[in-house]
C-alpha cells in the first residue's frame, strides 16, 4: 500500500492483514432489538428480520388470559410459517434461552413488555426486573443464535393519571434502554416501516 509521507515521498507501508477469521467470529449471539407503539407492526418486522433459515423459535411471553388476547395470539400464530418452533414462557424466559437456546439458528421473543408486566404480576420490583433482565441478557449472548427481542416504547403517549402505571411505563423504558444498549443493531417501527437507529 503506497501512501504520502512528508515531504511527498512515497512510502510502501506492509497492509495491515484481517484477523485470522476464528478471532473475528463473535463468540456470542447477535442481538436485534425492534421497538415500536401499540399496532405499530414491531412483530411483523422481527419475523422479517429473522429471515427463512432455520430451524426458528418464537418465544412468546403473552397469556391467553381473556378472549381479545387469545386472539391476538392467534392472529400472531397464523402470521408465522409452520416451521417457526413457538414456546409459551410468560416468566422462565432466561432459563429457556438456557435449555433451549442452543438448538435453534434464529430466535424471536415477543415481547419483552408483556414479560415484564408477568413478572410485576408475580411481585417483582424494579430492580430485581433491572436484575432479571440484566440474567435474561447473559442467557441471550450464551447462544450462538440471532435474537431478536421485540419490546413497546410506551413513552410516546399522555402521561399516565395513575402513579402505578406510570412507575410502570418508566421501568419498560428503563428496560428498553438496558436492552438497546447491549444489542448490536435496534429498529423503531412505526406504521409498518422500520427503521434502524442502531
Amino acid at each position: 500500500m503506497l501512501t504520502m509521507a512528508a515531504k511527498g515521498v512515497m512510502v510502501r507501508r506492509a497492509a495491515t492483514r484481517p484477523a485470522p477469521r476464528a478471532l473475528r467470529e463473535r463468540s456470542k449471539g447477535r442481538l436485534i432489538l425492534v421497538i415500536g407503539g401499540a399496532a405499530s407492526g414491531k412483530s411483523q418486522a422481527a419475523l422479517e428480520l429473522a429471515g427463512n433459515a432455520g430451524p426458528r423459535a418464537l418465544v412468546a411471553t403473552g397469556q391467553a388470559l381473556d378472549r381479545e388476547m387469545a386472539e391476538r395470539i392467534r392472529r400472531h400464530r397464523a402470521a408465522r410459517s409452520a416451521d417457526w418452533a413457538t414456546a409459551e414462557v410468560p416468566l422462565e424466559v432466561a432459563e429457556w434461552f438456557r435449555t433451549y437456546g442452543g438448538r435453534y439458528r434464529t430466535i424471536v421473543l415477543d415481547c419483552l413488555t408483556l414479560w415484564l408486566s408477568n413478572s410485576q404480576g408475580a411481585r417483582g420490583t424494579g430492580p430485581r426486573a433491572l436484575a432479571k433482565v440484566e440474567e435474561l441478557l447473559r442467557a441471550i449472548r450464551a447462544t450462538k443464535a440471532r435474537v431478536i427481542v421485540v419490546t413497546n416504547e410506551l413513552g410516546l403517549g399522555l402521561v399516565p393519571v395513575n402513579a402505578s402505571v406510570r412507575a410502570f411505563r418508566d421501568l419498560a423504558g428503563r428496560i428498553n434502554q438496558q436492552v438497546a444498549t447491549e444489542a448490536d443493531e435496534v429498529y423503531f417501527v412505526v406504521s409498518g416501516q422500520r427503521l434502524r437507529i442502531k
